[in-house]
């Protein structure tokens, strides 16, 4: 087992990366005290609940709930059914909410622990590679609205992660390779070595090879770690993480959440993203070729549908959390490695979108 502790404002939390922490009671012990409610979904449930029942029994009280799997339910909605339940339970301050599964359970887990009683611990335990590299580290919760993801939420710290990579086994190929596209992420904005790693072990990492995805985890929870220290609420370099997501959520939003995994649409957005910085001279030409090759090899998306509006992404993209005065602020890169934040011209993204 490995652990990276994750510095933020009011502290600190670990986040414990291994085989076979779900039954762990060691751990459960140094991170519950009152009333728990474990959060999952019926996919997740059926796979790992059973496994964590046992441990909670011996912790003491705690409430289970099950709620339907996939994006589309991420809502006000499934979080009031949180809510009721923390009620239910009577959960107090000292509470804890247990979020057992993959980025929505997450989010909608820790948004519900941020607003009872003005926030209860909650611990996370993503049971995704995507949630084990990016979406249970860092405090970001939420849930979408109708017009754009995430748009309802709160930055809550969680009093630990357990990522077990066991949990990893009942991970479909879809998923798991939608997962592989934030490890790139990270590569890509802040990481050289990483990228390169990725490209040599492309291979390995699609068949699922034990240590080489212990150590894709390891690494991206290492950089995701260093960005929320620096930045815990995104006034600076953390909206770098957000590289591909300002195309990749419209995406999403446009196809109601239905046609692509989160992964899918952020490895599209980060081509376009990279096309976009070679269109405005910031890139290298083959910037983007590169990062197109290493995605394709993992089996990931690379082009939008033709079926999709340029126009309806474009105004999806207006509404992206990261923009200011009316300007689309996206993440681009100067090379492979390194990103910024740039205001951007909407001509220049529909020539973007036009030419994909």
């Amino acid at each position: 087992m490995k652990v990276v502790q994750v510095e933020h404002g009011a502290g600190s939390y670990p986040v414990y990366v291994g085989q076979g922490l779900l039954g762990m009671s060691g751990i459960w012990e140094r991170h519950l005290d009152g009333r728990v409610l474990v959060v999952s979904d019926e996919n997740v449930a059926a796979h790992h609940l059973g496994r964590l029942g046992p441990v909670l029994e011996a912790h003491g009280r705690f409430r289970e709930l099950v709620l339907a799997p996939g994006e589309e339910n991420k809502t006000v909605a499934q979080w009031q059914r949180v809510i009721d339940d923390l009620v239910r339970l009577g959960a107090q301050r000292d509470a804890t909410v247990v979020a057992l599964g993959g980025g929505v359970i997450g989010d909608l887990s820790g948004f519900a622990a941020a607003s009872y009683m003005r926030g209860i611990q909650v611990v996370q335990m993503p049971t995704t590679l995507l949630a084990q590299v990016d979406a249970s580290v860092g405090g970001k919760t939420g849930v979408n609205h109708a017009d754009g993801k995430n748009l309802i939420g709160a930055f809550h710290q969680p009093t630990a992660v357990v990522a077990d990579l066991d949990t990893l086994a009942t991970l479909g190929n879809r998923d798991y390779r939608a997962g592989l596209a934030e490890v790139v992420k990270y590569g890509a904005i802040r990481d050289p070595h990483l990228f390169a790693w990725l490209e040599a072990n492309a291979d390995a990492l699609s068949s699922r090879l034990p240590d080489m995805l212990a150590e894709a985890v390891y690494q991206s929870v290492r950089n995701k770690a260093e960005v929320v220290a620096a930045d815990e609420r995104e006034a600076g370099q953390r909206a770098l993480l957000n590289f591909g997501h300002t195309f990749g959520h419209a995406l999403e939003t446009v196809t109601g959440y239905s046609q692509f995994r989160h992964g899918e649409a952020v490895a599209i957005g980060m081509v376009l993203a990279a096309r976009l910085s070679e269109l405005l001279g910031m890139a290298a030409a083959g910037t983007a070729d590169r990062l197109h090759e290493l995605l394709d090899r993992l089996g990931l998306p690379t082009r939008l549908p033709d079926d999709i509006p340029h126009s309806a992404l474009l105004k999806r993209m207006r509404l992206d959390k990261k923009n200011r005065a009316d300007q689309i602020r996206l993440i681009l890169l100067e090379s492979l490695g390194r990103a910024v934040v740039r205001s951007c011209p909407a001509d220049d993204i529909l020539e973007v979108l036009n030419q994909s």
